[in-house]
């Protein structure tokens, strides 16, 4: 039975890197693996407590939170903006919280580029609150300086498809013994 990944885009740029970048991971994916895409994080309304409850939630967030549950794993790619995660992002994350099934979840961080100091942290530190399960061995980093990048450059870049490959196997392989 292959493990199902949700992966989710923090940006809302149309041509965005980390767009890019999971879309190369989609066509990456070892057998075995399959990834989705969350596409609607910029639908989401935003985060109000009062709505939080089970007669007021909004349909689409029930959507998130049940794909959320269903998946054996979650693919992060977030970039940077003024030195903390981009609010749409944080927006989601804050509507995950209410998802009965996110504690535990395993969740791997994958970036454009490391250059960005502030928000990788601040979403490490975001999913241990929430007590989500990182996979560091599954989290990995481009390291490219330009933003300016399609999917289509990465898989036929032998180097940056086999960081993509590697971790993705390794997400694969965790997964697998945690199951087993």
């Amino acid at each position: 039975m292959p493990f199902s990944i949700l992966t989710f885009c923090g940006s809302l740029r149309a041509a965005s890197s980390n767009l890019a970048l999971l879309s190369a991971a989609e066509r990456l994916a070892p057998d075995g693996l399959v990834l989705n895409r969350y596409d609607r994080i910029g639908d989401l309304p935003h985060f109000v407590p009062d709505l939080d409850i089970t007669d007021h939630l909004p349909e689409i967030v029930i959507d998130l939170r049940e794909q959320v549950a269903r998946a054996d794993g979650l693919l992060f790619a977030v970039p940077e903006y003024m030195h903390a995660l981009p609010g749409s992002f944080k927006n989601t994350l804050d509507w995950m919280v209410g998802c009965q099934k996110f504690p535990g979840k395993p969740v791997a961080l994958a970036h454009v580029t490391s250059r960005h100091a502030f928000a990788p942290v601040q979403l490490g530190e975001i999913l241990r609150t929430m007590s989500a399960e990182i996979v560091s061995e599954a989290g990995f980093s481009l390291g490219l300086t330009s933003n300016a990048i399609t999917p289509e450059m990465i898989c036929t870049d032998a180097s940056l498809a086999a960081i993509v490959t590697r971790h993705l196997d390794r997400y694969q392989t965790w997964l697998s013994r945690e199951r087993g």
